[in-house]
């Protein structure tokens, strides 16, 4: 049986690739591990709301040429469900700037939040309800207010079509 080869050392060893971002080996890491979906608040809440009986579609486009993706989507009720990270995202009560590399994730962080404004403009204009959450708000009052809108938009549909 052969003998494990210690690994050199990385962190000694390791320059960044062309146009990084990453300050370190154990940063690029770090940041690669982050999810960008299926996240534990996504999960909960996409738990509570489907113990009330509703069913979504997960990370889903709700407009299929619109390149954004939402992390609930109730299609037939219109409605888009995104649940933003308070880092990624620029929670007003939980963001802090980062202490290396600040410029580059600070306008990462701003472009985040212009683009999540404009989804929510061009959803609204394609008749789509947007629903945002931070991932520190109560799972249970966000699933409470899903399942309240997603009913609301429901109903609406079945007056509106039992009237044609």
């Amino acid at each position: 049986m052969k003998e494990k080869e210690s690994a050199p050392s990385r962190q000694a060893s390791w320059t960044p690739p062309p146009g990084s971002w990453a300050s370190s080996a154990a940063r690029r890491r770090n940041m690669q591990a982050i999810r960008s979906r299926d996240t534990k608040p996504e999960h909960l809440i996409r738990k509570l709301v489907h113990a009330r009986g509703l069913r979504y579609r997960v990370a889903a486009k709700p407009i299929p040429a619109l390149r954004r993706t939402a992390d609930m989507v109730f299609g037939p009720a219109k409605v888009a469900v995104f649940i933003d990270g308070c880092y990624w995202h620029g929670c007003p009560d939980h963001y802090v700037p980062p202490k290396t590399n600040s410029g580059y994730w600070s306008e990462k962080v701003a472009r985040n939040i212009s683009r999540d404004l404009d989804t929510n403009q061009r959803l609204t204009e394609a008749g789509w309800l947007v629903l945002r959450f931070w991932e520190h708000e109560p799972a249970g009052e966000c699933a409470a207010q899903i399942a309240a809108e997603v009913e609301k938009r429901r109903s609406q549909i079945r007056r509106n079509g039992k009237n044609r």
